[in-house]
């Protein structure tokens, strides 16, 4: 499942801004692994899991 920045900002508790950083930095982490990535959007169990939200 593909998170957008809505979803990232509630999620985080962060604002729009933040949120696309974290997006655009987890997406360049993704892409330097060889995995395709789709802009303004992150997979959720990357973002759980560098977040350590446990999910």
């Amino acid at each position: 499942m593909l998170l957008g920045v809505k979803e990232v900002m509630s999620l985080l508790g962060i604002g729009r801004t933040q949120a696309y950083k974290y997006i655009a930095e987890l997406n360049q982490e993704l892409e330097e692994k060889g995995y395709l990535t789709v802009k303004g959007k992150v997979p959720k169990k990357y973002l759980e899991k560098r977040f350590g939200l446990g999910g």
